[in-house]
């Protein structure tokens, strides 16, 4: 079973993290859970400091309009069709010029090498999910992300 980081997001993500839920999850049952099903410990602790990170970020304050030039290693890790998508995002008015920049500063948080256009769409979903006042954002992206899976999966 090759599990990594994004699977253990995405895991908690649909089972933990529930706007509607009024109980918190204790943090150990549930590292206990991720373990018996599977997953590695190091992905574990990796996905809740990744997770810890994000509920600690700031709110990024940007004048409308940005114009937005990629670093070198960002570039690297979002390649063209995720740069593209992220601009396309903010243009169907879903991500904003400061959630844009905490969807990048997560992406360059992971410690993978590039990004799939898929896994952009998750962290896009968590950081939307993350924000106060972006539920109809949070919403419509929520509605891209789902309806890429194939049929079988629902």
């Amino acid at each position: 079973m090759k599990e990594n980081l994004f699977d253990v997001l995405i895991y908690l993500f649909e089972n933990y993290m529930d706007e509607e839920s009024e109980l918190v999850p204790d943090p150990d049952a549930i590292r206990t859970e991720l373990l018996e099903a599977g997953f590695p410990q190091g992905d574990i602790t990796k996905a809740f400091d990744w997770l810890e990170s994000l509920a600690e970020q700031q709110t990024i304050r940007t004048a409308s309009p940005t114009f937005r030039i990629f670093s070198g290693q960002e570039a690297a890790k979002l390649d063209v069709e995720c740069r593209g998508f992220l601009l396309s995002l903010e243009q169907m008015g879903i991500l904003t010029p400061a959630c844009r920049e905490l969807v990048i500063d997560r992406v360059m948080a992971l410690n993978e090498e590039n990004i799939s256009l898929e896994n952009l769409k998750w962290v896009v979903l968590m950081v939307l999910f993350s924000q106060p006042d972006e539920e109809i954002a949070f919403a419509k992206m929520e509605h891209l992300v789902y309806e890429s899976f194939p049929d079988y999966l629902h």
